[in-house]
């Protein structure tokens, strides 16, 4: 691949990921934090892209005779010159920034999630403060699920929590709750996992995404994946609601 056909694609993935960080998009491959840089990072890739553009196609330049020299980079530019092709192959680079552009790819979900083990073994905490007022009182999948084994349930007492999650099978074919969370990007993404027991949803597809509300279940299961425990939540109510802007916790 000769340097302007590098130089569009360079200007392509720029494009891409400008497009990407300037909406919603990039919230699926990476935290929220991480948008100043793919931002910066989308900017300097469609300087050099422009600026490699712009030094190969501008006139060659020429003797007191007429005739054409050499560029900087040894190429003749003469009509005497013997010029050679690239292979045509290298352009194929094109096609997964081009389908970066066009399809959004969706964020890790039910499958991702059935490829491993919950995450909840690396997130104890020595102890938790009172849950905010509310009946039912908004919490997270991780907040919830670390209460509920690393407090015993204590700080949750008889309080009902509204959760917001996706469907994902569990091991024993019944539905659970899930949500991934993320170090850094989507491929370091794991998943928080909670049994539903009580009023669970039925007839929902994986990957829906719902919000439950009920209360602290001493029920757990253990995860076939890693054998980390899974806390349960005694559902009360569900009902099934669009994806968030904010896949990820």
């Amino acid at each position: 691949m000769n340097r302007q056909a590098q130089a569009v694609v360079l200007l392509l993935l720029g494009g891409a990921v400008l497009k990407a960080s300037l909406g919603d998009m990039y919230l699926r491959y990476v935290k929220e934090g991480l948008q100043p840089f793919l931002i910066g990072s989308a900017i300097l890739l469609i300087a050099v892209a422009v600026m490699t553009l712009v030094h190969d196609l501008r006139p060659a330049r020429r003797t007191a005779g007429g005739e054409a020299v050499a560029d900087d980079h040894g190429h003749d530019h003469g009509h005497g010159g013997k010029g050679h092709h690239e292979p045509r192959v290298g352009w194929l680079l094109i096609l997964p920034v081009l389908g970066l552009l066009l399809v959004a790819p969706p964020a890790l979900g039910s499958y991702a999630a059935g490829q491993a083990g919950t995450a909840l073994g690396s997130q104890p905490l020595s102890d938790y403060p009172p849950l905010p007022e509310g009946d039912p009182v908004r919490i997270g999948v991780l907040d919830y699920a670390s209460r509920a084994i690393f407090d015993k349930g204590v700080s949750l007492g008889d309080r009902r929590v509204q959760l917001t999650g996706f469907v994902a099978t569990g091991a024993d074919g019944e539905p659970i709750l899930a949500r991934m969370i993320l170090s850094c990007c989507a491929a370091d993404g794991r998943p928080i996992k909670l049994g539903l027991a009580g009023d669970p949803p039925t007839g929902l597809a994986p990957d829906t995404w719902v919000d439950v509300v009920g209360r602290y279940s001493d029920r757990i299961a253990k995860d076939p994946v890693n054998d980390e425990e899974i806390p349960y939540l005694e559902v009360e109510s569900w009902r099934q609601v669009e994806p968030p802007k904010q896949p990820y916790e």
